[in-house]
């Protein structure tokens, strides 16, 4: 049986967010169950992405170890009765397939926001795992890199990454922009649901900016300040904290404003102040920008700029899919080759080994100068001989007919049994 390489895939297209929670996996997680995967089944290469939208483990072995791994995955998680999930996963078992899933993932052509910038740093956290394992072997290195160089080409000859094609990431970049002369602004974010606990973690990209965040529910807001190091204010110190703030971000549900024109003419604005508001309803009334230096985005603003932008990275998928492809086709021409290097190698090692017990036989007792000329014209000939078998390999590889000439170089030369002998 040949290596292949497979895939296991859980995400947001195959499973809903409480599916999703159960099985994710921390870093510490991950190492553990990529070790316990190395004892109990010694792959040839994995890889573990986990992220909020998906769980993947990739891997190289001539078994189908899915469910194996799966199960070892709920041993991790405490889940007993993981096998009742099996529904919700995704099983990649030839090559081609797998190779493409993961391209495809590490792109962001497979996210819930297309292009979504952040998997492909996430992909290279966890083959950075993997390699300081020892579980990425030649080809997981060179898949990877391939990927990433993929990646670089996508960036520089396409639109795909271009602008903010999610509600919070356009949310985001406003902000850097309309900030972008104030030194270290202060934005404050109310309320951390769905959308608001999104843009907290999106604000990763706003290095400069001091962030305090306050909810309701304070234990919420401390549990996500404690993840992205930003200060947690008492929601009800919220007004003093609104005041101080260059960037207020609202995400509150409420069924009347919760921020209002006469709220704000209190606030001391010595230039001006952005308020962004997240929430449907709405929960910043518009009548606040009559107030000298308010700057007031709702949802409609911003979805706005996200929608572009979407529409434009989806007009360039098409070229992203054509340089995904270009790329496969060239990875796949460097594994063929790597398909006979080991058959070339036993071939020269058998060569070697009989060439070596030849002179050991019958040159005994000659001259230093004679063994050495002998050495060098059986060495030569052993090169010939190997050029013949060496050049239709690579052939037979072009013509993805290398399987069935390996199986009779090997019998031919009966290399099975000279690298039991090794």
């Amino acid at each position: 049986m040949h290596t292949k390489f497979r895939a296991i895939s859980l995400s947001h297209k195959t499973a809903p967010v409480q599916i999703r929670e159960m099985i994710s996996l921390d870093e510490e997680s991950i190492h553990s169950i990529l070790l316990k995967i190395k004892e109990f089944f010694n792959p040839g290469d994995v890889l573990i992405l986990s992220t909020c939208n998906r769980t993947e483990v990739y891997y190289s072995h001539a078994l189908d170890l899915g469910t194996e791994i799966i199960k070892l995955v709920g041993m991790e998680k405490g889940l007993a009765d993981v096998v009742n999930y099996l529904e919700y996963f995704e099983i990649f078992n030839e090559d081609r397939e797998a190779i493409s899933h993961l391209f495809r993932v590490s792109m962001g052509l497979e996210a819930q926001v297309v292009g979504d910038i952040q998997i492909s740093n996430q992909v290279k956290r966890a083959y950075q795992t993997a390699a300081d394992l020892d579980m990425a072997g030649p080809f997981l290195h060179r898949l990877m890199h391939t990927i990433f160089f993929t990646n670089k080409r996508i960036v520089q000859e396409t639109s795909f990454r271009d602008g903010a094609a999610s509600l919070s990431y356009a949310a985001i970049e406003l902000i850097d922009s309309l900030t972008s002369n104030i030194f270290q602004p202060r934005i404050l974010l109310i309320g951390v649901g769905e959308i608001g606990e999104d843009v907290a973690k999106n604000m990763v990209h706003l290095p400069d900016a001091k962030v305090k965040i306050t909810n309701r529910t304070q234990s919420k807001a401390e549990q996500i300040a404690a993840e992205l190091g930003f200060e947690v204010v008492p929601f009800e110190n919220c007004r003093e904290a609104m005041n101080e703030a260059d960037v207020i971000v609202c995400s509150i549900m409420k069924n009347e404003p919760f921020i209002t024109k006469e709220l704000v003419k209190q606030f001391d604005i010595q230039s001006y102040k952005l308020l962004v508001d997240l929430s449907v309803p709405r929960s910043i009334e518009t009548s606040v920008e009559d107030v000298s230096g308010v700057v007031l985005y709702n949802v409609d603003n911003i979805r706005s700029k996200a929608s572009e932008a979407l529409e434009k990275r989806l007009s360039a998928v098409p070229k992203v899919e054509a340089i995904i492809e270009e790329s496969i086709v060239e990875f796949y021409s460097w594994k063929k080759e790597m398909m006979v290097f080991p058959t070339i190698n036993k071939l020269k090692q058998s060569l070697e080994q009989i060439r070596q017990e030849e002179l050991s036989r019958h040159l005994k007792n000659v001259g230093e100068k004679e063994y050495e000329l002998i050495d060098k014209i059986t060495k030569s000939m052993m090169q010939k001989i190997l050029k013949v078998p060496v050049v239709q390999l690579r052939a037979a590889c072009k013509r993805d007919e290398a399987e069935e000439l390996i199986e009779i170089i090997t019998d031919l030369f009966d290399l099975e049994k000279i690298t039991t002998e090794k």
